[in-house]
């Protein structure tokens, strides 16, 4: 029998590339990926295209009107100003893309796998589920993998960086709690700073010869209430008082339970999911708002 490897991955350029917007749709995201890669075949055939400066404002009128949690309380404040611990989503949230939707559109199949993103982050099918209905799709390779990650590097969702920086210069820790994969996440932990140690993640599993053979079903974020249990095994193992959890889906919602996060923020700055920020104790669409009300 094969036995199952971890992903060897290659080291990533340093650099990566960030969107300075308050809001960017999950349209407007689509565009610039494929002008991107238009610049990119532009530049093999000796041409130059200018860069394009876009303007997307948040979404304003009767659609925000219905939430009335885009201002934080006292309480939510005096919350967040005590955290000992707060613990992002990654997809969506501290990058701007979901991660398993541009694996899938590498290997050829990226608008089946994002429908399925859209109805797990909704709540609407079991994430273990959703998440191997995905991969069934496309079954991505070690050579795929890595391929990906040297040609799309992460891409940093605006304000995420500052905000990091800003948590650990007062003393509190960051994780990274995701449904997505290590081998994806560990360079984005990296260019931020996060100790890989911080960080709860599924993992692919690859054959001898680098051939797809599914995920490790024992990693709490591979199941429904997995980000719940990741934030329950943090508070247990370090004693924090105070942890926050900070993402756009219902997965991240789940992660406030008794003995889970005290506070959940919503950030849309990507993706708006109305069931889940209805439901948010803070509604926020910029990390800059995050990052100013500790001062």
């Amino acid at each position: 029998m094969e036995s199952l490897l971890s992903a060897r991955i290659k080291t990533l350029p340093t650099h990566c590339r960030q969107f300075h917007s308050s809001f960017r749709p999950k349209l407007f995201l689509q565009f610039a990926r494929r002008l991107d890669k238009g610049k990119l075949e532009m530049g093999r055939c000796g041409m130059s295209l200018n860069p394009i400066a876009a303007s997307v404002h948040p979404i304003e009128g009767p659609t925000l009107s219905q939430f009335q949690n885009t201002s934080p309380s006292k309480e939510v404040l005096k919350l967040w100003r005590s955290a000992n611990a707060v613990c992002f989503d990654v997809d969506s949230t501290v990058c701007v893309d979901e991660g398993i939707d541009e694996l899938a559109d590498f290997c050829g199949a990226g608008e089946a796998v994002a429908e399925w993103t859209a109805r797990a982050m909704g709540g609407s099918v079991p994430f273990e589920d959703a998440l191997a209905a995905r991969l069934s799709l496309f079954k991505p390779s070690l050579s795929q993998v890595e391929e990906f990650l040297a040609k799309r590097p992460p891409r940093l969702s605006p304000g995420i960086d500052e905000l990091v920086k800003k948590l650990k210069a007062n003393n509190i820790d960051v994780y990274l709690i995701s449904g997505g994969f290590r081998q994806m996440i560990n360079p984005v932990a990296s260019i931020l700073g996060i100790p890989h140690e911080n960080i709860f993640a599924n993992q692919l599993l690859f054959g001898s010869n680098g051939e797809f053979m599914g995920f490790d079903k024992n990693e709490p974020t591979s199941r429904s209430g997995g980000k719940a249990i990741a934030v329950q095994q943090l508070r247990k193992a370090h004693g924090y008082k105070t942890l926050v959890m900070t993402g756009d889906g219902a997965t991240d919602l789940e992660a406030r339970k008794p003995g889970g996060a005290d506070l959940f923020i919503c950030y849309a700055g990507i993706q708006l999911r109305v069931n889940v920020a209805a439901k948010a104790d803070w509604l926020v669409f910029n990390f800059v708002d995050m990052i100013s009300s500790l001062d």
